[in-house]
This record gives C-alpha cells, sequence and structure tokens, in this order.
C-alpha cells in the first residue's frame, strides 16, 4: 500500500513538472518578435547604373537573411526612393545625396524577409513626386507595408498570425509626417491603438553624424533644420499607445530605453548603406535590434545582433559585439536609472 501510494505521489509530481514546464514554452511561444534596423540604401542608379553595387546588389543582404527572417515582424528604415529612372532632381547647392533605388531591389527586401518600412525621411523626395508615387507604387505591388508620407500614407494597418499590427513612421522633412508635430504624432497612434493589437512606430530624426551619438533630450537642430526632440517624441508616442519605438537617422547608434514597459532605441545607425556613405568607424555599426514583446506590447527581452559594414558588399557578422558594446555603454550614460540591462554580447533583459 505504501508503495502504490509514493508511486502515484512521485506520478502526480511529474505531472505537475511537465505541466509547468508546458506552461512556460507555451507563454514562451506567445511573445511577439519584432526586429528593426537602421537605413537601409541598397544601390542608386543615380546618376548611373554603373554606381549599382557588385552583382547588381544580390549578396548585399545575403549574411543577415537567416535572423531577418525569424521574427514575427521585421522592419526597416527605406533611405531613398524607388525608381528606375527619370522623376524631379531636387535642387542642391553643393554637397547633397541623390538616392534612387531601382524597382528591382525592392525584391531584396522581400526575400531578406522584411514585413514593412519607414519612407518618412530626408531622401523620399531626392527624385520630387515621381519618385515619392513610385517608391508607393512599387512597395505595393511586393506586397511590403509602409508608411510615412503625409496625405498619402501616414500609417499602415497589417494582420500576420492572427495579430493585428499598427504602423507609422515619422521625419522632419517636406512631405513627411513630422516628428516636430507631437499633438498630431499622438492622435495619429491613438487611432492605430483603437484597432490593433501592436503598434510599432519609426522615427527619422536627431542630428547627425559620430559627434552626434548622444540622446540629449531637448530639441536638436542639424544645419539649420529642427530635427525634432527624439526623447519628448519617443515618450509621448507611448504614452498614446505605441508598444515599441525605432529611431534612426543619425547614422550611429544611440542609447535604449524603458518607457512604461515599452521599448525605444534612439537610433540603429547605418545598416545596409552602399554607395557614397561613410561608413568608417561606428558609422559601420549596423545592428539588429530583436525585440519581445508580450501580447498587450510590454517588454520582455530582446537581442542585439552585432554586424558591421566593412565595404559595400553588405552587412558582416562581428564577432567582437561592437554595436552591442556602444548601444550598452550610451544606454548607460544616457538613461542609467531605465529598466534595461544590456549585455556585452548584445542581450537585453528588464533590470531585477
Amino acid at each position: 500500500m505504501k508503495f502504490v501510494i509514493k508511486t502515484t505521489f512521485i506520478s502526480f509530481v511529474l505531472s505537475l513538472f511537465s505541466l509547468t514546464i508546458l506552461s512556460q514554452t507555451q507563454n514562451e511561444n506567445k511573445l511577439i518578435s519584432i526586429i528593426g534596423t537602421g537605413d537601409i540604401m541598397l544601390g542608386s542608379n543615380y546618376p548611373s547604373e554603373n554606381d549599382l553595387p557588385v552583382n547588381d546588389g544580390k549578396d548585399l543582404l545575403k549574411n543577415v537573411k537567416d535572423i531577418l527572417r525569424n521574427a514575427d515582424v521585421t522592419f526597416g528604415n527605406l533611405e531613398g526612393c524607388v525608381l528606375d529612372k527619370g522623376g524631379d532632381v531636387k535642387s542642391c547647392k553643393s554637397g547633397c545625396y541623390f538616392f534612387r533605388m531601382p524597382n528591382r531591389y525592392v525584391n531584396y527586401l522581400t526575400d531578406a524577409g522584411f514585413d514593412v518600412v519607414n519612407i518618412a525621411n530626408n531622401h523620399n523626395g531626392d527624385f520630387g513626386a515621381p519618385g515619392r508615387e513610385n517608391t508607393v507604387k512599387v512597395l505595393k505591388e511586393a506586397g511590403l507595408n509602409y508608411a510615412g508620407l503625409k496625405d498619402i500614407c501616414e500609417t499602415s494597418i497589417f494582420e500576420i498570425d492572427g495579430v493585428k499590427y499598427g504602423f507609422c513612421g515619422f521625419a522632419p522633412n517636406t512631405g513627411t509626417v513630422r516628428i516636430t508635430d507631437i499633438p498630431y504624432a499622438k492622435k495619429l497612434v491613438a487611432d492605430l491603438k483603437s484597432q490593433c493589437d501592436i503598434v510599432i512606430v519609426s522615427f527619422h530624426g536627431g542630428a547627425e553624424g559620430k559627434s552626434h551619438n548622444r540622446v540629449p533630450k531637448q530639441t536638436e537642430m542639424f544645419y539649420g533644420e529642427n530635427r525634432g526632440n527624439v526623447h519628448e517624441f519617443a515618450h509621448s508616442v507611448i504614452d498614446a499607445g505605441a508598444d515599441v519605438v525605432f529611431g534612426h537617422g543619425p547614422h550611429v547608434v544611440r542609447a535604449a530605453e524603458l518607457y512604461k514597459d515599452r521599448f525605444i532605441i534612439y537610433s540603429m545607425g547605418n545598416f545596409c548603406t552602399s554607395g557614397s556613405f561613410s561608413i568608417s568607424g561606428i558609422s559601420g555599426y549596423a545592428p539588429i535590434v530583436k525585440v519581445f514583446t508580450d501580447k498587450e506590447g510590454r517588454f520582455v527581452k530582446g537581442q542585439i545582433y552585432s554586424f558591421l559594414q566593412l565595404d559595400k558588399t553588405g552587412p558582416v557578422a562581428d564577432e567582437n559585439h561592437l554595436a552591442a558594446k556602444e548601444i550598452k555603454r550610451l544606454t548607460e550614460l544616457d538613461f542609467p536609472n531605465t529598466g534595461l540591462t544590456i549585455s556585452n554580447e548584445g542581450v537585453i533583459e528588464r533590470k531585477k
């Protein structure tokens, strides 16, 4: 009798243990994974097709596909317009860049796993209205979600695996949904939240270059232009219902922050920028930031995958984890009391 009782008790304990493991696994499976990358400019055919990358750019994303495809949603900032030829070239006095990616290059993004792109930035208007219109047309035909142009495509709503996502993009530039109009940004986000499970916000803002890798928590002016107060903006859109905020624009990485249980990264730098971009030193850090949230959008954990742009052939894995270490350093400087810890290997956790 005692043997039977002991055996029954042991079986009961083992059953409870199995149920606990199963419950933990199910909870893990319920997490939503969202990837963000920085600036993408796969190659410009202006002023000549001869300026396009080796093998017509087909190999630029080969080293990152496995990671980019392994998320519920993968986001990137598309820096420039998509247009085979023509367009109204913007006027420029000196030192300007003109980015006109061929239509076929959008297929490289979908093949690599991108689901949604921001087109609110300072290069979407390089070729005027024809460039903007064709960009929207080609992205739509390719099945890529997009947003960021004022009165044209301010927001996007899409569904993946039964989860409804809302997306909006902002920048300080003409023709974009303005990062400087915070009340309007909050209105757009609140409207998306009323319709969606998870809201992702992208902004192209802040001053540019290696000397602007800190988050100043005030309005940033650059070349006489108001580039927004990215700190106030990020907090405001989370107040309105945003769940993840991905920043880009400075061409270098910036700090991460946890605000009201929501994840913010203030810049992800240059990700895949072929052509005349400067990618020396910290300008070549090309992180992939993967965020896990619960179904309500609350941050659970994350991972920074460190890549480098060493030449014009796309990002390559960095075993020294330089991008992760830099984001960790900047986060500890700019937000020492935030609820995040970042390891040298890029593991992002909530502070215990």
